[in-house]
């Protein structure tokens, strides 16, 4: 029951109930100069808070990002999922997938290991990466599936864990390398960067814009390094990868 507000005699009902309701008091803006300075010093303290993940990814990534031509060669490239149209590589994916097919055609790497979001029987995001990769003269058994790299730390992770990546070269698009290395780097594997050259459209801005809110979780999982959503037993494939096309 709908408790009873006390009878104010000769007041509008709309009157009586905002005096028996306590509304909270509206925020003061700062009015003395100490109060302003010390305004001031707060909002720098949570902007330097907020940008401290960033510097460190940054930090973390100082020098490691190249391109196709000039990136060291290793045993490994990791690819990162990004979307699939139809059943199809995104065209951003696509890109990703071109840059390492690059990468193998020009012996900067052995193996790929491509790695997505198959949590659903319809959705098979590393498989529609390789058969992309086949279809540009990657061959079949040079590439293999990590089917549950749900996220950056779970592909880095799975990939140091599961699929026994130490070296690797990381392919992705220029907002997102830095934060893979990071974490990639956090994960146990040594790792350069290839970042994909995109233009400047909504998706990149988009992209760029996530990376800030992505790098606090980045920096929490490089702390506390947690399991990945699915972990498994180990693999050996990538490995028999590598050693398959050494020279």
């Amino acid at each position: 029951m709908r408790p009873r507000l006390p009878r104010r005699a000769g007041l509008p009902p709309s009157v009586r109930l905002a005096r028996c309701v306590r509304l909270p008091h509206r925020v003061r803006l700062p009015r003395t100069t100490r109060e302003r300075r010390r305004a001031v010093r707060v909002v720098a303290a949570l902007c330097v808070l907020a940008l401290a993940p960033m510097t460190w990814m940054y930090m973390t990534a100082s020098g490691r990002v190249r391109n196709v031509a000039d990136v060291p060669s290793e045993p490994v490239a990791v690819v990162f999922g990004a979307g699939l149209v139809n059943g199809a590589p995104s065209p951003y994916l696509a890109h990703r997938l071109d840059a390492a097919a690059g990468l193998y055609r020009d012996h900067k790497v052995r193996a790929l290991l491509v790695t997505g979001d198959n949590s659903r029987t319809d959705y098979d995001e590393p498989g529609a990466m390789r058969a992309y990769l086949t279809r540009h003269g990657v061959p079949y058994q040079q590439i293999v599936l990590d089917y549950a790299g749900f996220d950056t730390w779970d592909s880095c992770a799975r990939a140091r864990r599961i699929f026994g990546v130490t070296h690797a070269v990381l392919v992705s698009q220029g907002f997102h390398i830095r934060r893979a290395i990071a974490l990639c780097e956090a994960a146990g594997i040594t790792s350069y960067g290839v970042a994909v050259a995109e233009p400047h459209d909504v998706t990149w801005y988009y992209g760029g814009t996530r990376e800030v809110g992505a790098a606090a979780k980045a920096a929490l999982d490089a702390l506390v390094r947690p399991d990945p959503s699915l972990l498994g037993r180990k693999e050996t494939a990538l490995t028999a990868a590598v050693r398959r096309a050494r020279p």
